[in-house]
Parts: structure tokens; C-alpha cells; sequence
């Protein structure tokens, strides 16, 4: 049974990557056909893991927030227990991603084409709620957390409206919003 299970998750996982792959690069025109090729199932048996090809959207969406927690985790300094280590993590994950020049239109146009799809909206609130509650936690003040990470996520949108990013400029901004994850009282008195 526990082959089973394993081809089961991996079965899943390639059709995840696959949709991810597909919708990225051919946006909300993505067919389950053109998904399933690409992961090198059938379309059955693609259907067969997700019902529909919203419900296939919707765990993309799952799985991409999921995604980028991980990477944030994984990007917090084990040698930094100062406030603010998580949100130094996020800005960390966020320009690492900025960074991979190859993702970051692909990653864009997923996005977009995932908000449009019944349930993400709830997604994105979940997921909203779980960094709202890790960041609280994490003891810098709220104002600093705020601008930080609105910051690195704006940084993260940026080069599709300016036609790219200057991996200097990416450099810059990322020290400065570190710097400003090392203080921990509010940057104004409100």
C-alpha cells in the first residue's frame, strides 16, 4: 500500500509542476489536454488526481503558497533569533526568486491567471492569515513588517511593469529593507 501512496503523491506532484509549467507560460488558455501532456499522464488519469480543471487550479494555487513558505522557512539565518528573523527570511526567499530571472514571468503570469479561479480568493486569504499570524510572532514592530514585506512583495511585480530587473537595483533594495528588519521599534510615531 505504501508504493502505492508514494506514486500517488508523485503522480500529483508532477501533475502540479506541470500545470504550474503550463499555465505560466500559456496563461488562462492552458487546457487540461495541454496539462496532462506535460506531465505525461493521460487526461484520465490526470482527472482522475483533480476532478476538474478549477479544482487542478485551485491545489496549484495551494501549492504554490505552500511553495513559497517553505522557501521563506528555509531562507531564515538558524544562527539569527533576533526579531525579525522571519520577515528577514520572506524579503530573503522573495529577492531569490527576483533573482532567477527565468521564474519571475512565468511565476507573473500564473498569478494573474490563478486569482480568476473560483476558491483562490479564499486561498489567498488563508494563506494572508497564517503570515498576518507568523509575523506577529516574529516580534518586530508592526509598522516595520508592513512596509517591509509590502515592499519585497511590490519589488516582486516591479520588472514586469518596467520591462525587467536590474539585479543591482535588486541588491539594494534588498539590504536596505534587511536593514530595516534589524530595528525593532515603529519607524513613526502614529
Amino acid at each position: 500500500m505504501r508504493g502505492r501512496e508514494r506514486d500517488t503523491a508523485r503522480t500529483r506532484r508532477v501533475v502540479l509542476d506541470a500545470a504550474a509549467k503550463v499555465v505560466g507560460t500559456h496563461g488562462s488558455g492552458a487546457s487540461v489536454d495541454a496539462i496532462a501532456r506535460q506531465a505525461g499522464v493521460s487526461k484520465g488519469g490526470l482527472l482522475h488526481h483533480f476532478r476538474s480543471r478549477d479544482e487542478l487550479l485551485l491545489a496549484v494555487a495551494e501549492d504554490l503558497a505552500e511553495q513559497f513558505a517553505a522557501s521563506v522557512y528555509a531562507a531564515v539565518d538558524p544562527r539569527d533569533h533576533a526579531p525579525g528573523r522571519l520577515v528577514r527570511g520572506y524579503v530573503n526567499a522573495t529577492f531569490d526568486d527576483l533573482l532567477d530571472e527565468a521564474r519571475v514571468p512565468e511565476q507573473a503570469v500564473l498569478a494573474a491567471t490563478l486569482s480568476a479561479v473560483p476558491g483562490v480568493a479564499r486561498v489567498l486569504q488563508r494563506d494572508k492569515q497564517r503570515w498576518k499570524e507568523a509575523f506577529d510572532a516574529d516580534g518586530l514592530h508592526p509598522q516595520r513588517v508592513l512596509l517591509i514585506t509590502r515592499a519585497a512583495d511590490g519589488a516582486a511585480i516591479a520588472g514586469l511593469y518596467e520591462g525587467g530587473s536590474h539585479p543591482e537595483e535588486l541588491g539594494h533594495a534588498r539590504r536596505l529593507l534587511l536593514a530595516l528588519s534589524r530595528h525593532e521599534g515603529p519607524l513613526l510615531d502614529l
